[in-house]
């Protein structure tokens, strides 16, 4: 396809989006770099500086680009396959030859990210999910659990720990028809639609984002903590505030899962491990709370804290030097952060 027919046909799907010439300059421009600032968009555009934010907010709006607010504000494209995925058929060859002009933004560079496009906030919440190793915190909407029930079975299926919240438990699939533990190792319920909607791998990688984001809300935004060390913000809040007032359980089985297991959360660990009982090797990655030098802590479990609601949780460990006790992310009464934990029966697990 020519870039002749290209821009005559994006101007037929202009009439579907009621997008502008600007819109449609603008949009083109983005999909062949990536990611551009406004600047650039205007110095390799017609569009008058002064109109480009219009633009560029109006094509947001519309789920073709997503905006990086930052300085300067990074406009930056959406995957066409997703953002025209509710278009005709009759329409793929375009699509196909957008897809080709795409450029893949790079991402990880950005180590707190606020989105307020409804389709970029749904991207990262699949990405959270299938990119998680061996832990996963969530809490869905039932029509989340619905939207990603296959790819949180296929995380559960590959050993993923999947710890699921479903909200407002009121709208929650009943166990007697759905299977809970397909897409989850525990799944409770909790009450309210306030409840935001979270995911977070492995104790790093982790979106927020309120319910009204999913719905058409002016004040919708969503925050993605890429790999950062305040991810476990995302997750201390998941574990002490959202997950210990769920209403009730709808699924459980932690005895099931082999050995050895990692952890990001201690509150998980102590918990499974007090329930199933017997003796316990780790191998702990973490700091010193006091120095901040890293640390690798081996030895057998001999002593747990689990107190206040699940919201304290720790750990002794008696290594070659001693006692070393650990706590979680942002511990001060314990020697040890912990920031990932492997267990294991009969010695500690090789890292």
């Amino acid at each position: 396809m020519s870039s002749d027919d290209l821009y005559a046909t994006m101007e037929q799907v202009g009439d579907r989006f009621d997008l502008g010439e600007y819109e449609i300059d603008a949009y083109l421009t983005v999909l062949e770099h990536g990611d551009l600032t406004a600047s650039q968009i205007a110095d390799r555009t017609d569009i008058p500086q002064p109109r480009v934010y219009d633009t560029v907010r109006s094509l947001s709006d519309r789920g073709l680009v997503e905006l990086r607010e930052s300085r300067p504000m990074k406009v930056i494209a959406v995957d066409p396959d997703e953002a025209f995925s509710g278009i005709q058929s009759s329409l793929m060859d375009m699509v196909s030859e957008l897809e080709a002009r795409y450029t893949a933004p790079a991402r990880e560079t950005e180590a707190v990210s606020l989105v307020k496009s409804r389709s970029t906030i749904l991207r990262y919440f699949e990405e959270v999910i299938t990119e998680a190793e061996f832990e996963l915190a969530l809490s869905l909407t039932p029509d989340l659990l619905k939207r990603f029930a296959d790819e949180l079975s296929a995380a559960v299926d590959s050993g993923v720990s999947v710890e699921l919240l479903v909200t407002p438990a009121s709208e929650a699939p009943d166990p007697a028809e759905f299977d809970y533990l397909d897409v989850a190792t525990t799944a409770r319920a909790r009450r309210g639609i306030t409840t935001p909607v979270v995911a977070v791998a492995d104790g790093e990688y982790s979106i927020y984002a309120t319910q009204d984001a999913l719905r058409d809300d002016e004040d919708r935004y969503g925050v993605i903590f890429n790999r950062s060390a305040l991810g476990f913000l995302v997750s201390g809040f998941f574990g002490t505030v959202l997950w210990t007032t769920a209403e009730r359980t709808l699924a459980a089985d932690g005895e099931n899962r082999p050995f050895p297991r990692r952890y990001a959360s201690i509150r998980r660990c102590v918990k499974e491990l007090q329930e199933l009982g017997g003796d316990f090797y780790v191998t702990i990655e973490g700091r010193d709370i006091e120095t901040g030098d890293s640390w690798v802590v081996e030895g057998e479990v001999v002593g747990f804290s689990f107190e206040a609601g699940e919201r304290v949780a720790g750990m002794k460990i008696q290594t070659d030097d001693g006692v070393v006790t650990v706590g979680g992310q942002v511990a001060a009464l314990e020697d040890i952060e912990a920031h990932e934990i492997r267990v294991g029966r009969g010695s500690p697990p090789a890292r």
